[in-house]
């Protein structure tokens, strides 16, 4: 027998309650307890309708009503038990548990207990996944040769314990051992200056650690992003290793300027051998006047090559930086004579010692870059700093920024994104400053432009 919906038993028994309750009252009234108490002459029968009569009725009734309710409850009853019991065990997080077949349920409750069958299957599926994920995840993390550290965030935004570190994080930081729990602070106190100094900033950045058991230097690019992690925000640090990446940039680029100077060279000496031919052959007729434009000819296309190759040598053949003292002053105003910019902040009053040249033409092909990023020219700002151990000139603008792809490369020489770009500025800027033992980083600036960074050592008496 097919069972019916639990609307349609309800309404069953409800009509067969009814028509048990007007039985039980005709037999009150009517038909056969008034003819039984006649015949036994023990009263008289009760009258039709009476409220003795009705609270008899509903006295008699009322154990099969409860009865009947707790039949069709009882279900139902047992279904409320298996899903607490279920709804437990997910809270847990055990997705095993399942409900039985329930017995008199009724169709809707058979088709309850099918889907509470279909949504445990499905959530202990998208648990395996979930966890098999998680499992892959987490080793590529590990893995990876990019220090990954993950700081929960105090309400002042200061950094808080070490949530999440990696192996190369711990290699780098801690020697291996573990950093969960611990303060970034407390981690970087035997950390690099460079370092400390990069992470103590809020910006993608790209510096520079040196390794004095080995004497060598070690490049880093620094991403940093802020994220929300149960509610909680978060710091997220990304340390990349680009020393052997800029390696082979490096190269790279020195095959590529060997193919433009090949090809300069090329399109310049072909044409003045070809005019050198001519003019012996004008001067041989005795046409003085043709040869005379033929010879000027070669000259401006020597002219052009030499300038053109000036250009590259100024990078290979820097001359080492002759130190002299200099007031910042004078320096400045000197040097915002001959590019536009505008001064950020006071300068400081005592006097620095570097080769005002060569930091000057530093500092021009940093402005002029500023004004090519595509900014406002009113936004191209110069600062200068004087913090314990170096001098920070920082040269900024409001134009687009720079990519990460490009963060990593552009100190290189010979790259650039201009069309027109011969990639020698930003190059000769870093040559400069290390040649003076400092060094230059780029950094996006909040809210849309680039900053760049050169640093010169404060020590008086260094040797270059």
């Amino acid at each position: 027998m097919t069972r019916g919906s639990l609307h349609t038993r309800l309404l069953l028994l409800l009509l067969a309650s009814g028509i048990a309750f007007l039985l039980v009252h005709a037999a009150l009234v009517h038909w056969p307890l008034p003819q039984l108490l006649e015949w036994l002459e023990w009263g008289e029968p009760l009258e039709p309708w009476g409220w003795f009569s009705l609270a008899l009725s509903t006295l008699l009734m009322l154990p099969l009503l409860l009865w009947l309710a707790a039949w069709q409850l009882a279900p139902l009853e047992r279904l409320l038990r298996a899903l607490e019991g279920a709804t437990l065990s997910y809270r847990d997080g055990d997705y095993s548990s399942s409900i039985a077949a329930i017995s008199g349920g009724g169709r809707e409750i058979e088709a309850l207990v099918r889907a509470h069958a279909e949504l445990g299957a499905a959530l202990r599926e998208q648990r395996t996944q979930l966890a098999q994920r998680e499992l892959l995840l987490d080793t590529l993390v590990q893995n990876t040769p990019v220090a990954l550290l993950l700081c929960a965030m105090e309400h002042d935004q200061q950094d808080g314990p070490i949530v999440y570190a990696n192996l190369s994080a711990r290699q780098l930081l801690n020697e291996g051992r573990s950093l969960t729990r611990r303060q970034l602070g407390d981690v970087l106190i035997n950390a690099p200056e460079a370092l400390r100094e990069a992470l103590q900033t809020r910006e993608d950045r790209l510096f520079s650690v040196d390794d004095p058991t080995q004497g060598t230097e070690e490049r880093f690019h620094l991403s940093q992003r802020r994220l929300l992690m149960q509610g909680r925000p978060h710091r997220l640090i990304l340390l990349r290793r680009m020393t052997r990446e800029l390696s082979r940039q490096e190269v790279a680029s020195w095959k590529r300027v060997i193919r433009v100077i090949s090809h300069e060279l090329n399109n310049s000496l072909a044409p003045i051998s070809s005019l050198a031919h001519s003019g012996a052959e004008l001067v041989r007729r005795g046409d003085a006047e043709r040869a005379g434009q033929v010879f000027a000819s070669i000259g401006a296309r020597a002219g052009h090559l030499h300038s053109f190759l000036a250009g590259y040598a100024s990078v290979a053949k820097l001359p080492t930086p002759q130190l002299q003292t200099v007031t910042w002053s004078g320096f400045v105003a000197d040097l915002l004579a001959q590019g536009h910019a505008s001064l950020e902040g006071p300068l400081p009053e005592v006097p620095a010692r570097f080769d005002p040249a060569q930091v000057e033409q530093a500092l021009i092909n940093l402005i002029k870059n500023a004004h090519e990023a595509g900014g406002e020219a009113a936004a191209v700002t110069l600062a200068v700093q004087a913090q314990r151990e170096q001098w920070r000139l920082i040269v900024s603008d409001r134009g687009p920024g720079m990519s990460e792809t490009v963060l990593a490369q552009a100190l290189l020489p010979f790259y650039s994104t201009k069309r027109s770009g011969t990639g020698l500025g930003l190059a000769l800027a870093r040559e400069i400053a290390e040649a003076h033992g400092g060094g230059i980083a780029l950094a996006n600036r909040d809210g849309g432009g680039l900053q760049v960074s050169l640093w010169l050592p404060r020590t008086s008496d260094r040797r270059l």
